[in-house]
């Protein structure tokens, strides 16, 4: 295995040039430090036994174990200091004990930096007639292979436990939606009495964290109530679940309007499973440290690329003579080393090359929002920095017309 750079040096370097200051690292407890605010938005630094975090931060999903179509060096090339992995899809293959055997899973997927782990519910929540819920936990069959297999908030805690997750989480039901009030109350307190479960599980080591999950759906009596039930228990970070799963922006924002004011102040606010450009800076503005969705990646394999100008379509005809870079703003591989015309033929041609490079761009492309999102923060000037770069996306649009997508398309799953 090639040697990785120093993930305490690498976050430390992405941090300084926010102009955050970083604590230590290894062997001391996990916190969250604020060091700037601008309205409701903060910057701060996240400390973990795996090294630091500058937030606000954008966490590239690595559900089985990678970051699809990227290599790891590839990932950590792009600034990206923490990833996400995902219980259901690593319990299922390779296999939780069988990753701890290895030497857990920073080792296995070479990434000795933080590591977050989705606790599977969303997951096993998704799988419809395949699942059944009581009181205890889910038992489902396995989307591969059709095996049964039971899962509880005891048994999330001790897979992510196994896997050496740096930031484990508490395993819930995500809500579906619509729903109606009746069954989000249920569902919202049936997740509360597994927050508690999940907290006693939990192993706390020097650096480990365990975030709660806030639900509710859209309602924001529920949400209160749920963050009450959370902040009892007590947790190292707290998390919005239950969003981005087709409730439209306007609301979504509105629930973050409401519930992020109730969480505690000196604990990392996580919002789950989001999302396009224009949702991180609109919920960067109310508050929320740390982001992820597949969105980028996926993107990423069917030639979109979000750039500073927008999101481009490069299986357009109109690309397939430009010698461009895909955004002369970006220094990603794609960017300094070929052309849009290279791109366009690579996807036209079926190359897995294509998916590669663009999947690089667009996480280079969210890493250097938040990098420019946490430097507004500490200049003070957000509101501005926002909309310059919501201007520059329009100005992209002009005279694009299909080869554009709009920034803020939704996402179709949150991990894959």
């Amino acid at each position: 295995m090639s040697a990785a750079p120093s993930w305490a040096a690498s976050a430390a370097a992405s941090a300084a040039t926010s102009g955050l200051a970083v604590p230590a690292a290894s062997g001391d407890a996990f916190g969250w430090k604020g060091v700037a605010r601008d309205g409701a938005a903060r910057a701060g630094v996240m400390r973990t036994a795996h090294g630091p975090v500058a937030t606000p931060v954008f966490m590239p999903v690595g559900t089985a174990g990678t970051v699809k179509a990227m290599t790891a060096d590839g990932v950590r090339s792009t600034g990206a200091a923490i990833v996400l992995g995902n219980t259901y899809h690593l319990m299922l293959r390779p296999g939780p004990e069988r990753v701890q055997a290895l030497g857990g899973l920073h080792r296995f997927m070479d990434w000795p930096g933080p590591i977050l782990t989705d606790s599977g519910g969303f997951q096993v929540m998704s799988l419809g007639a395949l699942r059944t819920l009581d009181a205890d936990g889910v038992t489902f069959r396995s989307h591969l292979d059709g095996s049964k297999h039971r899962l509880t908030p005891e048994r999330s805690i001790r897979i992510q436990h196994a896997l050496d997750a740096t930031i484990t989480m508490a395993f819930d039901e995500c809500t579906p939606y619509p729903a109606t009030p009746e069954q989000v109350a249920a569902s919202m307190r049936l997740s509360m009495r597994w927050a508690e479960r999940s907290r006693q599980a939990f192993v706390a080591r020097a650096g480990y964290a365990m975030f709660g999950i806030v639900q509710g759906g859209t309602d924001a009596g529920l949400r209160a109530e749920s963050v009450a039930a959370l902040r009892a228990i007590g947790f190292e970070g707290y998390a919005v679940g239950g969003l981005a799963v087709g409730e439209g922006q306007a609301e979504m924002l509105r629930v973050l309007d409401a519930t992020v004011p109730l969480l505690p102040p000196d604990r990392p606010r996580y919002l789950m499973g989001v999302g396009t450009p224009d949702d991180l800076v609109a919920s960067v503005a109310r508050g929320v440290d740390m982001f992820d969705c597949v969105m980028p990646t996926r993107a990423g394999r069917t030639a979109r690329a979000y750039t500073s100008r927008g999101v481009l379509n490069l299986r357009n005809a109109r690309h397939a003579g430009d010698p461009g870079p895909v955004d002369a703003a970006c220094g990603c591989t794609a960017c300094r080393r070929h052309s849009r015309a290279y791109l366009h033929h690579l996807f036209r041609a079926g190359e897995m090359l294509g998916p590669m490079l663009l999947s690089e761009h667009n996480i280079r492309y969210y890493q250097d929002l938040m990098r420019g999102l946490r430097e507004a923060i500490v200049r003070g000037d957000l509101e501005a920095h926002s909309a310059a770069v919501r201007a520059e996306w329009e100005a992209g649009k002009e005279g694009q017309g299909s080869a554009l997508d709009p920034p803020g398309a939704a996402p179709l799953d949150r991990h894959t």
